[in-house]
């Protein structure tokens, strides 16, 4: 995870000749823990990086030079948490080619990585969701990369249901979880769950021991069981403040285990909408900027005008870059990732190295691929997001590839 406050041991420089498909030179970089000025990134015909510091240090690197001497490289921003953008809905039409279409469509956000979050109406619907992703994950994008499945339900508390149908909603039952993870293979990175729900910890517990990431998320939860919750197998939160029993100075609520909480990771809308910049202050100031993961839990309308959309069964309005049910209630967002990760740095107090983090070493930690994605070190693949000093999106690696390059650039 990220941490303020600690040195990184860049590549040795021992003037051997390494190797390198290409070299990536740039005004700054940002490492794991700390902001590099006149950078040098190399990797290798894998897309694995093998050089990453300062030009100065760098030993004999034989490779293809390419410059953007006046941007920063950053690690890839990965969303765990979205539900589709720029007109696609996960889980609907021809998923191959949305699937496609959505990662095409990522990268101008700085994404090289996602989770595909997904819900269904019925058991027999999820499972059938669930096989119908599992050979499309391995498949060869031109874009951002599909890194697994989060699954947000159905074991989620009625009460707290925001743009779900609630008709969607079941009761846990650990056979049918079992179900849904023998479905998916290996590639269920995330499950969202209510911890007040009768039987849920029994589940909890099982994910975890599969190895999947459990997120606490739309509930009702009192401060007692939200804090067991967060003390036990449930080490993670699904957007945070929303969708939850909020904090009161006599009942603290799910907020306020959240807030106490020692070791888990928690999701945050930065959009400005679903949170006040004040709320996103007091959380960095509670859990520091190392615990929080910026998604964007996006929905069709993300990227694209005001409109009507479908989401999860429900018909929601896109007005002003807010995305609402007919009856008020937030439904997703229309957020981009490059919008949340401006939001933390000019509104949150953090630095423009610690949001970038947010969503990139952060999210990559809590899917469990941190030793693959979320950094420039070595060893890690060269997904590389190039930003300018307004944290503007100007160009993508992904692999080592340009997949992506703005007309500004």
């Amino acid at each position: 995870m990220f941490a303020t406050g600690r040195s990184y041991r860049f590549a040795a420089n021992d003037r051997r000749k390494i190797m390198a498909y290409h070299i990536l030179k740039t005004a700054h970089l940002y490492a794991p823990f700390a902001e590099i000025p006149d950078a040098l990134l190399a990797w290798d015909e894998k897309g694995v990086i093998v050089y990453s510091g300062p030009g100065k240090d760098a030993p004999k690197l034989d490779g293809t030079l390419i410059a953007y001497e006046r941007l920063t490289a950053v690690p890839g921003w990965i969303d765990i948490h979205v539900h589709g953008g720029w007109g696609v809905q996960f889980g609907t039409g021809n998923r191959k080619e949305e699937l496609h279409k959505y990662s095409e469509f990522a990268l101008r956000a700085g994404v090289s990585g996602f989770l595909v979050t997904i819900a269904g109406p019925s058991h027999d619907a999820i499972i059938t969701m669930i096989e119908s992703y599992v050979p499309l994950l391995a498949d060869v994008y031109s874009g951002a990369l599909p890194l697994g499945l989060h699954l947000e339900g159905p074991f989620l508390n009625p009460e707290r249901h925001g743009a779900f149908n609630p008709d969607w909603l079941q009761k846990p039952a650990l056979s049918k979880m079992r179900d849904y993870v023998d479905a998916a293979q290996g590639w269920l990175r995330q499950v969202s769950l209510a911890p007040e729900l009768e039987h849920v910890f029994e589940v909890a517990k099982f994910l975890r021991q599969q190895g999947i990431r459990v997120a606490l998320a739309h509930s009702s939860a009192d401060y007692e069981t939200a804090a067991k919750a967060l003390a036990g197998d449930f080490s993670h939160v699904t957007h945070t403040f929303n969708a939850q029993s909020a904090f009161h100075h006599r009942k603290p609520g799910v907020v306020g285990a959240i807030l106490t909480s020692k070791d888990a990771t928690a999701e945050l809308i930065a959009d400005s909408v679903h949170v006040h910049p004040a709320a996103m202050q007091v959380l960095v100031r509670c859990l520091g900027p190392e615990r929080i993961v910026l998604i964007t839990d996006a929905m069709p309308g993300a990227g694209l005008g005001d409109g009507a959309y479908d989401l999860i069964g429900q018909t929601v309005v896109v007005e002003n870059g807010s995305a609402f049910l007919p009856d008020g209630t937030l439904a997703g967002s229309a957020a981009t990732m490059d919008r949340c990760v401006r939001n933390m740095a000019k509104q949150a107090g953090v630095t423009p190295l610690q949001a970038c983090h947010m969503a990139s070493t952060n999210p990559a930690a809590v899917i469990g691929m941190e030793d693959r994605i979320g950094s420039l070190a070595p060893g890690h693949y060269a997904d590389i997001t190039l930003v300018n000093q307004n944290l503007e999106v100007e160009a993508v690696f992904v692999r080592g590839v340009l997949r992506y390059q703005s007309s500004s650039s």
